[in-house]
């Protein structure tokens, strides 16, 4: 099967001033290898300062003119720099935003949808997007500040979606919603790789995500701490997973905190 994504090596390193002319560089996303093929969700799972968002950036082109990018990215084989990154963002890559406040607080949500259809040339059919994530007609005629935070990340995802991009990245989907918005949200992140496409799960809520994804891309401090297939994750014992993955998923709540056990 073609991957999607074939990332190897990936590093980000950042330049600063330490005093008035003396610079130095820091690294904070050092040495990331993962695949990504059709039909799969890859959770990336880490505390804040981890690097998962900044990895997201780094795929899409977006990272700040005082980073370097090291390392090889493969889009269907082809290797892209950050330039042809960035052109296939919306199209090929589409990032489903951390922040609600990314969406534009002076337009109305299928004002939003249908630009992003217009970015991508392809029909809008608004009512049918909205629909598809459980969403009324009548939410296209509402504002951000009058939309729930569940409308609202439905919301982003419809855009993200709209482009037809295989790829998605979903930044922190769950944040702040309950139980029953997380699930909706989370199972049309599912649907979208069941149809064909594939997603980068970015979260630090092991537990919520685990039912959904295929596997779990573990970092810490910048660097890779391993990569496990989810359905390891399944016992308080954490047989077969390695000992950093496994010290996580003892430590949690539900696991009786027994990160040294």
């Amino acid at each position: 099967m073609t991957k999607l994504l074939d990332v190897n090596e990936l590093s980000v390193v950042f330049r600063r001033y330490c005093g008035l002319f003396d610079q130095q560089e820091v690294t904070r996303l050092d040495r990331i290898s993962f695949t990504l093929e059709p039909g799969q969700v890859m959770a990336v799972i880490g505390s804040s300062g981890a690097g998962k968002s900044l990895l997201a950036l780094a795929l899409l082109g977006l990272l700040p003119r005082n980073a370097r990018q090291t390392g090889r990215i493969l889009f269907r084989g082809r290797r892209m720099d950050a330039a042809g990154l960035a052109r296939m963002r919306g199209r090929e890559i589409g990032l489903v935003p951390q922040q609600i406040s990314h969406l534009d607080p002076l337009a109305r949500a299928g004002t939003q949808i249908g630009r992003a259809a217009s970015r991508a040339a392809v029909s809008p059919r608004i009512a049918e997007r909205l629909g598809s994530v459980g969403l009324d007609e009548s939410a296209a005629r509402l504002f951000p500040h009058q939309l729930s935070g569940g409308m609202a990340r439905r919301v982003m995802i419809c855009a993200a979606e709209t482009g037809g991009a295989p790829v998605l990245i979903a930044d922190e989907p769950t944040a702040g919603l309950d139980a029953a918005n997380r699930e909706v949200v989370l199972t049309r992140l599912r649907d979208h790789a069941d149809r064909g496409g594939a997603v980068i799960l970015i979260s630090h809520d092991l537990v919520s995500v685990l039912p959904l994804v295929d596997r779990v891309l573990l970092l810490e401090d910048g660097a890779m701490r391993g990569e496990e297939p989810a359905a390891r994750f399944s016992s308080i014992g954490a047989a077969g997973l390695s000992d950093y993955a496994a010290a996580l998923w003892r430590a949690l709540p539900q696991n009786g905190f027994l990160g040294h056990a």
